[in-house]
């Protein structure tokens, strides 16, 4: 992970993200850029970033997680509530390899963002 949060730190993000920081349901999907985007990978990814500044301060991870964070958090990705199924994330995708969860909400995905968010706060408050 911590080589993880280096390259997203350095830039070396190429092909597999936007702006946003969220990825293609696989880092190295065949199709890129014609791949549907996973909120539930950028929703893990921002929650261990979160943790892994707790371990490792001073090395960006948070302003990393956060940019993820605030890329989940808008319309693009998370839902009206009263809409989704009453999830919060849209755009998450389970397995194209076996033709399961493709552009869905998944329990995993909201778990993570919230996750994340109570992450955020509590190295927010130290």
């Amino acid at each position: 992970m911590a080589q993880f949060g280096r390259a997203l730190r350095s830039g070396r993000r190429g092909r597999r993200f936007k702006s946003c920081l969220v990825p293609y349901w696989d880092y190295d999907a065949p199709n890129i850029p014609n791949e549907p985007r996973d909120a539930s990978a950028a929703a893990c990814t921002a929650s261990a970033l979160y943790e892994l500044d707790g371990y490792l301060p001073g090395n960006h991870y948070k302003e990393t997680a956060d940019k993820i964070m605030e890329s989940l958090g808008s319309p693009a990705y998370r839902a009206k509530v009263g809409t989704n199924g009453n999830f919060i994330l849209m755009h998450s995708v389970g397995s194209i390899p076996h033709g399961q969860e493709i552009d869905v909400p998944l329990n995993y995905a909201d778990y993570y963002f919230l996750e994340g968010l109570m992450r955020k706060r509590d190295l927010e408050k130290k």
